[in-house]
């Protein structure tokens, strides 16, 4: 008789699996926060264009995604069958994620979209190939549903620490690597440099510190056509599914559209008066000590208005950072573990939409309301974040309950799909509706105030509409915390039996 592995996963292994996350965020943050804003300001792309690269750079990975499904599904080595991919995938995706942000010296700007497109192209597809193995990983470390909530809590703990050090520290980074002359593009090379070899070490102690115990039915006959027709048939499957789509539409839109709400929506005099209520400014130039230093070093310390922008959208995105780090520390397990993830995803993602729909209030001169819905919302959507995951690890386990055969690969690949399209949708979408109203790429003081009611538009109205599509999807999705409970239980008692029979 084989011995049945122990489901339980030591808080050292739940911390180095998260790290490939953390190493997933310091590239997934910057495209949904920073890239379309980087193709009409740094390299110099029209909105529409800027947003076709993104779609189509987008949907080839997204198409790519059910593949590396199938792929890593059919890996069979002696760590495993996912595992592996994140060791063999590390050194390209570091690699590949500097040359999306790098213009080699090209000048005209339809090669220019060539070369984004080509070079987003080869990102997504690398990213692909690291994060669906990743991400189902987390579904075969351990079959118990506490667990498994459990090592999605502190992978989200870690993800909001680095989506603080992303969205907070990247545009202070990009003005001090360009140096006193200001050479924008000279900074994002080497900001996201640091970021791809931070992100290729993390990546191997990933691979080093995690361990594969849930396997396919030993009778499992391998078979693409049942694997697809299992998990696509599924109905929990298909409305993860719509929410994943809806949601990463919204999540790319509203990410992007922000970093261009900071810089034209608000006033900059405002903004940086606003600082100073908090210690972030130093007109004079005189403050001293170890906090201001520190500060001063990486270029947090605002000198006149003109560094409002980037310093107000850093502490922006730093204080949505730590609410969610907050929220996902004392709420989301909680929560889940008394109302089941089902319910705490639809009230969550609903107060989410409605939050969202209020960024269309602010005055440019009303920063305080802005930074009071930017804690409503973040405390809002953080319980969302670690369950969508662990829900989709769920669906696996459905697809194996209801068919008698695992995919999950396939399951989360064709989920990614859905995170993918939803990206390059979202962005193409807010660069369509900000070339439509006028917007003008490049660093200007002032856009038109047509531009700048699309800007507030895709803040707001637009992705709270596309977010109540997912809390509409979610409505259908079955698996509710006692079903949950009864289907892993009916699991476990097959595993017993098949590990006594070998």
């Amino acid at each position: 008789m084989r011995e049945i592995p122990s489901q339980k996963v030591s808080f050292g292994e739940k911390i180095g699996y998260s790290m490939g996350d953390v190493a997933a965020n310091l590239v997934f943050q910057v495209m949904v926060i920073f890239q379309l804003k980087f193709y009409t300001d740094v390299f110099g792309l029209e909105g529409a264009i800027a947003g076709s690269v993104f779609l189509t750079a987008c949907l080839a990975g997204a198409f790519f995604d059910p593949l590396v499904g199938i792929l890593c599904d059919r890996t069979q080595t002696r760590w495993g069958k996912y595992r592996p991919w994140v060791l063999w995938t590390a050194l390209p995706f570091s690699v590949f994620y500097v040359l999306a942000f790098h213009n080699p010296g090209i000048e005209d700007k339809g090669l220019v979209a060539i070369y984004a497109t080509a070079s987003y192209i080869l990102l997504i597809i690398t990213y692909a190939l690291s994060s669906i193995p990743y991400s189902s990983l987390g579904g075969v470390m351990t079959g118990n549903i506490h667990e498994r909530t459990s090592i999605n809590a502190v992978r989200f703990i870690a993800v909001s620490l680095a989506q603080f050090v992303v969205q907070g520290l990247t545009l202070p980074l990009v003005n001090k690597f360009g140096g006193d002359e200001g050479n924008i593009q000279q900074g994002w090379t080497h900001t996201i440099t640091l970021y791809a070899l931070v992100a290729f070490i993390l990546l191997i102690i990933t691979f080093l510190s995690t361990r594969e115990r849930i396997q396919p039915p030993p009778t499992q006959q391998v078979s693409l056509r049942e694997d697809i027709r299992g998990t696509v048939s599924s109905v929990p499957w298909r409305c993860l599914f719509v929410t994943v789509l809806f949601i990463f539409i919204t999540t790319s839109m509203w990410g992007a559209s922000m970093n261009y709400f900071f810089q034209y929506n608000l006033d900059q005099k405002s903004l940086y008066d606003f600082l100073g209520t908090i210690g972030l400014t130093d007109t004079d130039n005189g403050r001293t000590g170890l906090g201001v230093s520190i500060l001063n070093a990486f270029h947090l310390i605002a000198h006149s208005p003109s560094d409002a922008y980037s310093i107000g959208f850093s502490l922006f995105n730093m204080t949505g950072a730590v609410v969610q780090l907050l929220g996902i520390i004392f709420l989301s397990q909680y929560l889940a573990n008394k109302y089941g993830k089902k319910q705490t995803f639809m009230v969550c993602l609903t107060l989410t939409t409605f939050f969202t729909a209020m960024f269309y209030f602010p005055s440019p001169v009303d920063i305080s309301f802005v930074f009071g819905l930017c804690f409503l919302k973040s405390l809002a959507y953080a319980p969302t974040i670690p369950l969508l995951w662990a829900m989709i690890g769920d669906v696996a386990d459905h697809v194996e309950y209801i068919n008698h055969r695992r995919a999950t690969g396939f399951c989360f690949s064709g989920i990614s799909f859905a995170l993918k399209a939803g990206l390059g949708l979202g962005g193409a979408l807010a660069g369509v509706i900000l070339s439509c109203f006028g917007y003008v790429p490049g660093h200007i003081s002032a856009q038109p105030s047509s531009a700048t009611e699309g800007i507030r538009l895709v803040c707001s109205v637009v992705p709270a509409i596309l977010f109540s599509v997912g809390v509409i999807a979610l409505l259908f999705y079955p698996i509710t915390k006692r079903y949950n409970e009864n289907m892993q239980a009916e699991l476990e008692a097959r595993r017993h039996l098949h590990n006594r029979h070998q």
